[in-house]
């Protein structure tokens, strides 16, 4: 377990045990602590939650010296996204961007402190601690807008990067088809229903609290400027999830054209091959028929190449003339 903090505004960060994160949160004036758990919960533990038996581990809360009620599910493992109101505090499982899935920050928010716990590592600390030494937030609800903020620019850049790769794909396509750009396809469209299904599902639990709360006329004025600016935000960057999804469909639409395209030329070449070859073979059926006048009558060898191949040239030509009338034979040719 790593634990930092990092006492604002000042925004000095220590890397420091339970036990002094306990002791800073009871007594800073603003205060932001980040608990990194391992990344696979241990055997008897419940991802931090503490809600039972003595094999189980303590919870990070009550360890943190947090009030447990309404908190049992921080730090769990697989807990889905989550925005609430707990008396003067709040909670939140905000979904995170995290290599090629989704990880998830537990967050509890007051005016005092902000303390987020995760399993394993992010790509949020980076960039949130940047934001912090520019944004220089004035207390700990700024703060978590801007942890809101930063993961929303999570999805961002996955989704550009995964729309980037598509139409690439489909580039490459109509140069070439080859079998692993349908894997290359089928992964990015999954890649695309994950990351609409986990920003859709946590932006409605936030909207449905942010606009109670902005409704209440205790809610300060600058915090519903923050919190109208989240749900631009949020609507913008599902957005752009929604044209990844439309792009990815596109490009399995331009996949089955070009295989139909290919099937249909292979179609147009046998019936050209058709046109040429079937009074050929009706003409071969007919004079191995064994009629008397074709036997008797039949009795030389001018007469028989006169009928079999005239024949055959004959029906040839009137074939290709009607294609040639009908146009049918400039369609086949430019198919």
């Amino acid at each position: 377990m790593i634990v930092t903090v990092v006492s604002m505004p000042e925004t000095a960060v220590t890397r420091t045990d339970l036990a002094e994160a306990r002791r800073r949160l009871a007594t800073d004036r603003f205060v932001l602590v980040d608990v990194e758990l391992p990344a696979e919960p241990r055997g008897g533990e419940t991802a931090g939650a503490g809600a039972g038996g003595p094999a189980e581990a303590p919870s990070v809360a009550g360890q943190l010296g947090l009030d447990t009620e309404d908190l049992d599910w921080f730090g769990r493992a697989d807990e889905p996204p989550r925005a609430e109101y707990l008396g003067d505090r709040a909670g939140f499982v905000v979904p995170v961007v995290h290599e090629e899935g989704i990880a998830h920050i537990h967050v509890v928010v007051t005016e005092r402190f902000l303390v987020t716990v995760h399993r394993g590592r992010t790509d949020l600390a980076k960039p949130l601690t940047g934001a912090l030494l520019h944004e220089r937030p004035a207390d700990a609800v700024a703060v978590l807008f801007l942890v809101l903020g930063e993961a929303l620019s999570t999805f961002r850049r996955a989704a550009v990067q995964a729309l980037l790769d598509t139409e690439e794909l489909e580039d490459d396509m109509f140069e070439g088809r080859q079998p692993e750009q349908v894997y290359r396809l089928s992964q990015l469209r999954r890649r695309s229903a994950g990351l609409h299904h986990s920003l859709r599902s946590f932006l409605e639990v936030t909207d449905d609290v942010l606009t109670r709360r902005m409704l209440s006329p205790a809610f300060p004025e600058e915090r519903q400027r923050l919190a109208r600016e989240f749900q631009t935000s949020g609507r913008l960057v599902l957005a752009d999830i929604e044209s990844l999804q439309e792009a990815t469909r596109r490009a399995f639409a331009s996949y089955s054209s070009l295989v139909a395209g290919e099937q249909n030329g292979v179609i147009n070449r046998l019936a050209i091959v058709s046109v040429i070859f079937l009074p050929l073979s009706f003409l071969t059926g007919f004079f191995g028929m064994n009629f008397t006048f074709l036997t008797n009558e039949l009795g030389t060898k001018d007469e028989f190449w006169l009928l079999a191949v005239g024949l055959q040239v004959l029906a040839l030509f009137v074939s290709l003339y009607l294609l040639h009338r009908t146009r049918i034979w400039r369609r086949l040719r430019d198919g």
